[in-house]
């Protein structure tokens, strides 16, 4: 089985993937149009890529089913649809998978360690985003395979927006540790990038929101 990459590593990559798609589209659009008038899956792809390049990769799956992680991560198999059902949770999927990677036996033996939502165009807290912090935090409260999930998104603004992203950012944090808090076996750190400003366009900046157990 090869060794797991360590948070840092993964965390960085996630970042990385987020700031080299932010890059590449304004690019694309002559530096006219920023990131969160792309398409959601170009973030998704470029971290996805970033993990790749990572020595020992783990196996990385986009939009996997949250029955599917929880198969492949609470002691029992068969138990997700009954842990599903106990913690009012629904299906759905996350943007970014990370399992271990090993030689398989068979098409039921994947072991999930990381679940990632990644999220464009993010400026203000947001009862959807929260939400997927929350099912974040219930997928952790147990005992599980999984070691830690990110809510990781971009952000942007024009040059003519009020409120700046270095008061926004702030509220949309402490909007996330309300939830968190609901959870007394996890905590939860952030992290970003510097806010990139570009003159007579407005700012950007992509951030981390990781839970894990204490």
């Amino acid at each position: 089985m090869i060794k797991f990459p360590a948070q840092k590593e993964v965390v960085d990559a996630v970042l990385q993937g987020s700031i080299k798609a932010a890059q590449n589209f304004l690019s694309w659009t002559n530096n006219r149009l920023f990131l969160s008038h792309g398409p959601h899956k170009i973030i998704s792809i470029h971290i996805a890529q970033e993990i790749a390049a990572m020595k020992n990769a783990p196996e990385i799956f986009i939009d996997a089913t949250v029955s599917d992680i929880l198969r492949c991560s609470l002691p029992d198999r068969k138990a997700y649809t009954s842990y599903m059902q106990k913690k009012k949770i629904t299906q759905g999927t996350f943007s970014i998978t990370l399992d271990e990677r090993f030689e398989h036996k068979n098409d039921e033996d994947s072991v999930s360690k990381v679940i990632v939502s990644v999220r464009n165009g993010v400026r203000n807290p947001k009862l959807e985003y929260s939400n997927d912090v929350e099912v974040i935090c219930k997928m952790l409260d147990c005992e599980t395979t999984l070691d830690y999930g990110i809510f990781s998104f971009y952000s942007d603004l024009s040059q003519n927006a009020r409120k700046k992203l270095e008061k926004r950012i702030p509220e949309l944090i402490k909007s996330f540790d309300v939830v968190v808090k609901k959870f007394p076996s996890l905590k939860a750190t952030f992290v970003s990038s510097d806010i990139q400003r570009i003159e007579d366009s407005g700012e950007w900046l992509t951030g981390c929101y990781i839970v894990e157990p204490k």
